[in-house]
């Protein structure tokens, strides 16, 4: 009872391209999500909800890149690239629970940047510590929620025997292509859940974003309408790469999957966005900067000491 994969690279040489390729990045984005991570927990200053929930997407994506990236690596390196049925089911619950975390904690950081702007004055005491640490436990328990129900669906379902799956890890679309039966009913099935996870916290924060741009608008000083704006750009950028990536492999039917096509762009969600992210803010955010700045600056004055 297991799962072939097929996307790997046959020849040595590409074996080991890849192989450095996904490890390089895979250290970039265990260094640059656990730099947040610290320095959101060290610095006074960003001990605010917007660094709270910043810090909790970083957490969360380093466990999300950690149930599918070590077992990649493994499998270059090994001769038969293969899976166990219940181990398939679990790297997917995980992969996708946190996957739509992942989108739910961003439309909780939505929701925060919506009351920091169009209600300031009522800012401190709405969004609390206490409902931050419930937003993000809820984004979780709803993600993982979802997933389990999905996956023991799909699982539940009868496999053919050509146990092939053309991708690098477990996925919903390339293993829903394993599945006998060619009902609709299937596939909408997976529709709703994905409708859940993707499309309803991506509604939730397009209204919110047009409230923000009303409020912003209102703004007279071209100062005050900029401040507003980039306190807001960096989140929106990795909106729209995130649910850009998750509405194009998961909202279209079984007909459009094409596996060289949907492998790169599982490649982008997976390995790209966790890596960007911290980019992003990063370089987009001027604490954060001054932060980096800070710790870099400690590190050579420890070193020189």
């Amino acid at each position: 009872m297991e799962f072939v994969f097929l996307a790997y690279p046959s020849p040595p040489e590409l074996q080991v391209l890849f192989f450095l390729g996904v490890s390089l990045v895979y250290i970039l984005i265990i260094g640059g999500n656990v730099f947040i991570v610290v320095a959101i927990h060290t610095e006074a200053r960003l001990h605010t909800a917007m660094y709270y929930f910043l810090g909790s997407l970083s957490g969360i994506e380093l466990c999300y890149t950690a149930v599918v990236v070590p077992h990649i690596l493994t499998n270059i390196l090994q001769s038969e690239k293969t899976i166990t049925l219940l181990g398939c089911a679990t790297q997917m619950i995980f992969f996708i629970g946190l996957g739509s975390a992942d989108c739910f904690l961003l439309a909780a950081m939505a929701y925060d940047r919506y009351v920091a702007i169009c209600s300031p004055l009522q800012y401190p005491l709405t969004v609390t510590l206490t409902l931050c640490v419930h937003l993000v436990v809820a984004s979780v328990v709803i993600g993982l929620f979802l997933s389990i129900q999905l996956v023991a669906f799909i699982f539940s379902l009868p496999f053919c025997r050509a146990r092939t799956i053309e991708h690098f890890f477990c996925d919903v679309p390339p293993v829903m292509r394993l599945v006998c039966t060619n009902s609709h009913i299937h596939e909408q099935a997976v529709l709703v859940a994905a409708t859940l996870a993707i499309a309803m916290p991506f509604f939730f924060i397009a209204t919110s974003y047009a409230f923000i741009v009303a409020a912003v608008l209102k703004i007279h000083s071209a100062a005050g309408r900029h401040r507003a704006f980039s306190t807001c750009s960096s989140h929106l950028s990795v909106v729209l790469l995130q649910y850009g990536c998750c509405a194009f492999m998961y909202l279209r039917p079984n007909s459009s999957y094409y596996p060289k096509q949907d492998q790169f762009i599982s490649l982008v969600y997976t390995l790209g966005t966790p890596l960007l992210n911290p980019l992003i803010y990063t370089l987009r955010n001027r604490e954060m900067k001054g932060t980096l700045g800070r710790v870099l600056a400690r590190n050579c004055l420890s070193q020189n000491n």
